[in-house]
């Protein structure tokens, strides 16, 4: 009832609150007020002016149409680049011990190491870095152009700019150079080779025109339409129409990505498929084969070269790239094979058999160190191994060597106690010899195993019963010791029962025998045996 009652209760609230909706809208009503205290028109549908259940809002709002106020926390703003803080004139306490800056430690340092760092010296302290902490907003993280400065463009202009004139004044002084050549040979011979060159100039246009003809073999004339009111261009067809586009060879999902702002696919879509049937095997395919690889190399070569101060570009003159780059690969064989002859004039070679000098056998040097019969220094200094900034020498667990100092059977370990597993606790040299004899006895075991199986006839007379196997059938015991054997279980039982009877300093032979390993089992209680109550 009590359910009925609520629903009732709800459709009734629903009813009346339609009808002062319509009653407003008719203006018998006055309009509802939101939050802020501004009017709500009665016009809106409901489906716009009804707030999402998610919002639990209880008051008539309009909020969850309004754009809400972004988050102060995320911005569309850049990282300043090369922006540094306070520089100090002394080395302060926790700063850097390299260059003496606040904002990172020396592990961390990018500057050169000094060979006297700033915590000693106290002299040329770096600045501080400027550390920016921000989020961007959605904006922010989706502008490939953030953080972009467009007056290093400028530089662009101005080399091209500089090009530009050079190439005009070069023009000019070689056809200075030609009239000058005109009037030493005379007007005859001018004129003829004015002929000449017009007709290789023709030629030379002839054949400019006829590649552009070629290479627009699927040119397609469109109108482009712009602010400013319009204009023709053209439109280059890059893929024959009767070839299959790339995202449609393989239409499953989870098959090779396609980027269709880039139209590349650098996967394989069939990689299951027959390699001799297929015509198309991504775009990474075509980076690894051919001449690609050389151009990669020339680029990486333009890049190193330009950044090293040489005026290289492999877009603005690829042809002065291209040259650079073989008389690099000249230079750089000449150097190795100078450098060869170097060294094997100075050292000899080895391969030769020639005899070692006796300068380099002694291994003479300034340096003098003295030892004791124990091997302690008496007088110098061991020479000092050179150590990074990072930690050495550091053993964890009890051990003296670090882990991969032994290898075995295709697994790392430690030398000092020769384990296998990492982070493990040393044992030394006992758990060396723990590990050899357990090993030596798996293969007594699997050795003594092999032999009963090859030849099991040797045994069939000595059948033995032990400990955990059991009673074989073919079993001979000697009934003199097996009497003796029960009266020794009878007498331990007792001895067991009553803690008077036994004696001090008792010894018991470890080697059991077959007749007292039967004494035994007739001896025993069964948990099972229901007779078991009446044996006393």
């Amino acid at each position: 009832m009590a359910t009925a009652s609520v629903a009732f209760k709800s459709r009734e609230d629903h009813r009346k609150q339609l009808e002062l909706e319509e009653a407003r809208k008719a203006g018998l009503a006055p309009a509802e007020v939101d939050e802020d205290g501004k009017e709500i028109n009665p016009h809106i549908p409901q489906y716009m002016s009804s707030a999402p259940w998610y919002l639990n809002s209880d008051k008539p709002s309009l909020k969850h149409q309004r754009k809400w106020k972004s988050d102060p926390n995320y911005t569309k703003s850049w990282y300043n680049r090369g922006e540094k803080g306070f520089q100090a004139d002394k080395y302060r306490k926790g700063a850097c011990t390299n260059c003496g800056a606040m904002t990172h430690d020396s592990k961390s340092c990018m500057d050169r190491p000094r060979k006297v760092g700033a915590r000693w010296t106290g002299k040329h302290i770096a600045a501080d870095e400027v550390v920016e902490e921000f989020e961007l907003d959605f904006d922010g993280k989706r502008d490939r152009w953030n953080g972009f400065d467009p007056a290093s463009y400028a530089y662009v202009v101005h080399r091209y700019e500089a090009k530009e004139e050079a190439r005009k004044k070069y023009l000019k002084e070689q056809q200075l150079k030609k009239l000058e050549e005109k009037n030493k040979t005379g007007e005859e011979g001018s004129a003829s080779d004015d002929e000449e060159d017009d007709d290789d100039a023709l030629r030379v246009d002839e054949a400019k025109v006829d590649e552009s003809k070629q290479m627009d073999f699927a040119k397609v004339e469109k109108r482009v339409r712009t602010t400013g009111g319009g204009s023709t261009g053209t439109v280059r067809n890059l893929r024959i129409r009767e070839d299959t586009a790339k995202y449609l060879l393989n239409l499953d999902v989870n098959s090779a990505y396609y980027d269709p702002k880039t139209r590349s696919m650098r996967e394989d879509p069939l990689p299951d498929a027959d390699p001799n049937e297929k015509f198309y095997v991504g775009d990474n395919q075509n980076r690894l084969s051919g001449q690609a690889l050389e151009f990669k190399q020339l680029n990486l070569h333009a890049w190193e070269a330009f950044d090293k101060g040489q005026d290289v570009h492999m877009q603005a003159a690829p042809s002065q790239a291209e040259l650079l780059y073989k008389n690099f690969k000249v230079n750089k064989e000449k150097l190795k094979s100078h450098v060869k002859d170097t060294i094997m004039e100075k050292y000899g070679n080895a391969a030769a058999e020639e005899e070692i000098p006796r300068v380099l056998l002694l291994g003479q040097t300034e340096s003098q160190v003295e030892y004791d019969r124990a091997g302690r220094i008496i007088k110098g200094q061991e020479t000092a191994l050179p150590k990074s900034k990072y930690e050495e020498d550091v053993f964890a667990n009890n051990h003296t060597s670090v882990w991969g100092s032994w290898w075995k059977d295709f697994q790392w370990g430690y030398k000092c106690c020769k384990q296998t597993i990492r982070n493990s606790y040393c044992t030394g040299a006992a758990g060396i010899e723990a590990a050899e004899a357990s090993g030596e006895l798996m293969k007594a075991n699997i050795a003594r195993k092999e032999a009963f199986e090859d030849n099991p006839a040797s045994t069939e007379g000595k059948r033995l019963a032990t400990w955990g196997t059991d009673v074989p059938e073919d079993l001979v015991l000697d009934q003199k010791k097996l009497a003796e054997a029960l009266k020794k279980e009878d007498q331990k039982r007792r001895e067991e029962k009553d803690e008077r009877k036994r004696k001090y300093n008792v010894k018991y032979n470890d080697d059991v025998t077959p007749e007292e390993m039967e004494a035994y089992r007739m001896k025993r209680v069964l948990h099972d045996d229901p007779m078991k109550d009446f044996l006393d």
